[in-house]
């Protein structure tokens, strides 16, 4: 362990006994504790209010079975969750996540992650997040709905407007948000901003969809600047086709980059010309289809199989958007072999701790997931501002107000790293500025 301070040793310590099995939880855990030794040692209050200790505990912890029936006629029985972690700052906000991989440890570790991200935007949302392990892909659509409802029909009673207003995440889409949104209308009676990343006609945010990939770009860019570089004429990887991926990569070609790989969970593709985003979306959004089919569109495309070899494509840049622990020790050796300078997390702790002190050590410009992919709650929490005020911004108007958080993330995490004597370090830098908000907060609140 790499914790030197004996009293945040001592409270990791406390969570690697109570919770060994937890290994995600325990991940983000140790690297955000290890990040803010210069801060306690600076303030010893801290350790008489029990504040750290409080602050790695969750508010609340919600779990529930979620029965529902599918075509066949068969009742399937999936585990739910919600993990309601600081509310300090304002109502818990963070995604649900359906995917067969999901149980309490991956939940806490993003609801965690998820109070400094939210923290480092400048809006007034707490942390948690949720979701099951009930797999939507393959699917009907009466299927889906079915079980959103009995997902629902427990929830309900643990989430509201200005309690805990949840989005989507991995394998939660509009389709989704839609049954979970009816369902809560119908049981409550009431129309409120209860979820994010709702459809337009019933309270949606424009730039909503595109908001996770465009603030990874906004940030990046940021970043990019402040280090004499940019995205103009550069080659860049991203891994992962999904939402953030997608969005990531439009982003970067209008910023004057060549999105040259894009993976999925099979292979991943190589496109020297720039990989068209209209044609990913086609084949991820439309045709709900394997990577390899972009060869349909692009014969000229490369593919391979095993999606770890992409960080073996020479880049410029790197930003990982599939999951998390995606990029490691050994694809970082890649990228800083092949020359790559920077490197911005699209998704939730992409980039496992040996990797990122490697990319560190050597130089890599690095934005960590916690400021860099803050993009997508930003705007769910300017979707909450619409809702409140019953009016609905402009495109342009959500992306302007995106891109100046963006920027002002940027600021605020490059600012704490060198108040600390961190300078250029933006992973302490984005624990220490989302830290300081929650901590300060707390501690007028007192001992809750």
């Amino acid at each position: 362990m790499s914790i030197k301070n004996a009293y945040l040793q001592g409270v990791y310590e406390g969570l690697t006994q109570r919770y060994p099995e937890q290994k995600e939880f325990l991940q983000a855990a140790e690297e955000v504790l290890e990040s803010l030794e210069p801060v306690v040692a600076a303030h010893p209050e801290y350790e008489a209010a029990g504040l750290i200790e409080r602050m790695v505990e969750p508010e609340r912890v919600v779990m529930f079975r979620v029965p529902w029936v599918d075509d066949a006629g068969k009742v399937q029985v999936n585990r739910g969750y919600r993990v309601e972690f600081n509310s300090a700052i304002g109502p818990y906000k963070g995604g649900l996540r359906f995917h067969p991989s999901v149980n309490l440890s991956i939940i806490k570790f993003l609801g965690f992650e998820q109070c400094f991200k939210n923290s480092l935007t400048g809006l007034p949302m707490g942390g948690g997040k949720g979701g099951s392990d009930f797999d939507p892909h393959g699917k009907s659509d009466a299927e889906v709905m079915r079980f959103c409802q009995s997902f629902m029909t427990e929830l309900y009673r643990h989430i509201g407007p200005n309690t805990d207003v949840p989005a989507g995440d991995i394998g939660v889409g509009g389709r989704e948000i839609g049954y979970m949104f009816g369902q809560y209308k119908r049981i409550c009676n009431e129309f409120t901003g209860v979820l994010t990343g709702k459809g337009i006609p019933y309270g949606g945010s424009l730039a909503r969809t595109e908001a996770t990939g465009y603030g990874l770009c906004y940030f990046t860019d940021e970043m990019l600047k402040a280090n004499g570089k940019s995205f103009q004429g550069a080659k860049v990887v991203i891994s992962g086709s999904g939402n953030v991926a997608i969005y990531a990569n439009q982003k970067a070609t209008q910023l004057g980059a060549k999105v040259i790989a894009m993976s999925d969970s099979n292979g991943y593709i190589v496109d020297e010309n720039g990989i068209d985003y209209k044609v990913m979306k086609e084949i991820k959004e439309v045709k709900r289809a394997r990577i390899k089919t972009y060869l349909d569109y692009v014969p000229s495309a490369k593919y391979v199989e095993g999606s770890q070899g992409i960080w073996n494509v020479a880049c410029d840049i790197a930003l990982p958007c599939a999951t998390q622990n995606e990029l490691p020790l050994e694809g970082a050796k890649a990228l800083v072999a092949n020359g790559c300078y920077a490197v911005a997390e699209g998704a939730n702790m992409p980039t496992t701790p040996d990797a990122t002190a490697y990319l560190q050590e050597n130089g890599v410009l690095f934005g960590p997931a916690k400021a860099s992919n803050a993009g997508g709650v930003a705007t769910s929490g300017l979707e909450m501002s619409q809702n409140s005020l019953r009016l609905a911004w402009t495109f342009e108007e959500v992306d302007a107000r995106l891109h100046d958080i963006m920027v002002n993330i940027y600021k605020n995490t490059a600012a704490a790293a060198e108040e600390y004597g961190m300078k250029g370090n933006l992973v302490a830098g984005a624990n220490i500025a989302g830290f300081q908000k929650i901590a300060s907060a707390m501690m007028s609140q007192g001992v809750v």
